[in-house]
Formats: C-alpha cells, structure tokens, sequence
C-alpha cells in the first residue's frame, strides 16, 4: 500500500459463514481482550455520574471502528447500560436514554453489525432502557459528531491504523524505496523508516484527540485499547512480529515470480504500535484530555497445538489485513499468500522456544476532557 489515504480500502473481512474468512468467526482473542478491558469502561461509566456532567437525559455513548462484524461491540453496549443502571440505582437518580453511534469506514460490514442488534434487544434485561443506535460511516481522523455532543467515546483495536502510509522514499536517491522486502518496521529498516512512521503516528493521534475534543462535553470520557509494545525498540518482536511473517510470504512468492520485486517494495501497512511513553506524550501536547490510565497487556498467542495455533493466528492475520494485501497486490493471490503465511507460523511456532512465547501487547488509555 502506498502513501494514498487508507481509509479507501481498510476494512475487515465481512460474512457470518463459519468457515469464511471473516473478522467475526476470528475473534476469539478480542473478546478475551474485551473482558480485561472491561472493569477500565466500567470505571469510565461511573466516573460520569461522580463528576459535573450530569444531569443528562441521553447518555450519547460514540464505538468508533465497531461495525466490523464484531460481537465485542455489543459487551460495550450491555457494559454501559448495566454499569448506568448500577449508578443511578445507587444515587437515586432517573435513567438517562441511550443514544450509540456506531462508527467505522464506509467499506466496513455495517449489515452483521445490525442485524445483530436485533439479538442484543432480545429477552426481559433491557426492556425498561431506551436504548437508540445510528450508523456513522466515516474515517475518525475526520470530524463525526456535533460538538459538545458526547459523553463517552470508546474504540476498540482501531487507534494504531493510521490515516495514511507514511512517505517511505529516499528523495536523495530518485525516490528509491527505504524498506525493500518488508512491510513494516523490521530489524532491517534504516532510521528513516522508523521515524516516518512515528511522526505519522504522532499527527495523527494528535488530529483523532483534538476533533473528539469538539465533539465531547467537558469531563466526558475516552476509552481506548489498541496494539502497542513494552520495548522502547520499535522493531521489537512483540509489535512486529505478524508484519514479519507477511513479509517472508510475500518475499517467498516474489522468489517464486507470483509477484513483482517493485509491487513488494512500493508496499507498506497503514499501521503503528504505540509504547505507552509515545502515547502520553502526543496526549499532553495535543492538551485536551488528561490521562486517567495507561497500562499494557502481554498476552501470549498460541498454545501446544503448533498446527491449529498457526492457523488461528494466519486466519486472525487474514481477517484484518485482506483487504489492504488483495487491493495493492490483486485478489488472485490471496489464498496462495495465506496458506505460506500459515506454513511458516506453523514452521516458527516448531521451534520456538518455550522462554520466549510470541506475545501480543495490548494498550488501555482513558483519558479526561479537560
């Protein structure tokens, strides 16, 4: 993917099928990540109702990045109504109504998102809230919202996509490509490479927090989880780990003539992970929010079964990075490109060893409207 805006083609795979592809059916590891994340929401919730927000009639609750066929968006959902009715059992207070605006990029699989709602209204918890929903299609590097609209935003596994590719050209060199046979930052990268991609990241927090800052009430609530690291090195191997893996697949076909040596070059991902020091640091420039919280997570990916562990992880890969691979490098390539990408998993998971497990890191930030 080149520098274009990525918000043309960032998606996640769509279907409800059992065996498809789909975001939904290879999303064991969010709802794992959901459930840690959730007493930090739980505490965001309660904190509106301790502090000079209140008296509201709506309580206007923004999950951007939620149409993705992801059945967490709908524990964000029952997470905020159950923890508001707590509340306002407690101090004696009238439930508010629930108006959740539900956000990602147009190419995104809206119509599972709906559909299931239906199931989400089902049954006798809910029957006493008035709960209302509306589809937001749009980038969250844009302005989404009326201002001083909102109450509470979350996202979940969205924040480390950049708006864009940074520009990975060496301008000395008739604009050569800096990072030839990878994707991402790798070990292999020269200095450039990675401060490119840090200043992306950096911009582009720096614009996601300053347009929630207009769109949210003063003492209004963030909530974030997204991919970081604990290593100050950029090209740890707990952030990079999955781009490395892609990379040697797409290297191996490029080996095997399935594709151009220059189409692999002119090919870098929309992506960053954050360490918790980067983030505070865009947090207090930028000045609109305070941090409440700023923890990590190290979960370690796979289990003894190397087999069924190296195709969890490809089709995991595969649910979220399809549509950026099949529209620089064609659709007719996939299936051969993810079947590689599961031989060398299984391969690498062979000889791993048991002192140094694959980890994914996992970042929470809430934040405070100033």
């Amino acid at each position: 993917m080149g520098k274009s805006d990525s918000t043309e083609v960032l998606f996640t795979n769509q279907g409800e099928g059992q065996q498809s592809r789909s975001y939904l059916h290879n999303s064991a590891f969010m709802q794992l990540m959901a459930a840690k994340c959730k007493p930090r929401l739980e505490r965001a919730v309660q904190s509106l109702f301790s502090e000079n927000v209140l008296p509201f009639e709506v309580l206007h609750v923004a999950d951007l990045g939620s149409s993705a066929s992801n059945p967490t968006t709908f524990s964000v959902m029952a997470t905020v109504i159950d923890t508001a009715k707590c509340k306002c059992k407690e101090l004696g207070l009238q439930m508010p109504e629930f108006q959740f605006w539900f956000n990602d990029l147009p190419g995104s699989d809206f119509n599972t998102l709906f559909k299931g709602l239906s199931s989400f209204a089902v049954g006798e918890r809910y029957t006493d809230v008035l709960c209302l929903v509306m589809g937001v299609p749009g980038s969250f590097y844009g302005r989404l919202f009326p201002k001083s609209s909102l109450h509470l935003v979350h996202s979940f596994y969205n924040v480390h996509w950049l708006s864009k590719v940074p520009l990975l050209r060496d301008e000395a060199e008739s604009l050569l490509p800096l990072n030839k046979e990878k994707i991402y930052i790798s070990t292999t990268s020269p200095p450039a490479v990675r401060e490119a991609y840090l200043s992306q990241f950096q911009d582009d927090f720096s614009t996601f927090l300053k347009l929630r800052s207009q769109e949210m009430v003063p003492n209004g609530r963030i909530v974030l989880m997204l991919q970081g690291r604990q290593s100050a090195d950029p090209t740890s191997k707990e952030c990079c780990y999955q781009w490395e893996i892609l990379a040697k697949a797409l290297t191996e076909m490029v080996s095997q003539k399935v594709i151009d040596e220059e189409k692999l070059d002119s090919f870098d991902v929309p992506y960053y992970s954050p360490s918790k020091e980067e983030v505070k640091e865009v947090v207090d420039k930028e000045g609109s929010f305070a941090t409440e919280l700023l923890e990590t997570f190290a979960t370690e990916l796979g289990d003894k079964n190397i087999w069924r562990s190296g195709k969890e992880i490809a089709n995991s890969l595969r649910s979220f990075t399809e549509s950026v691979i099949s529209d620089h490098f064609g659709i007719e390539i996939i299936d051969k490109l993810y079947e590689k990408v599961t031989d060398i998993l299984i391969q690498d998971l062979a000889t791993q060893s048991d002192d140094e497990p694959i980890k994914n890191i996992s970042l929470v930030v809430v934040l405070k409207r100033m």
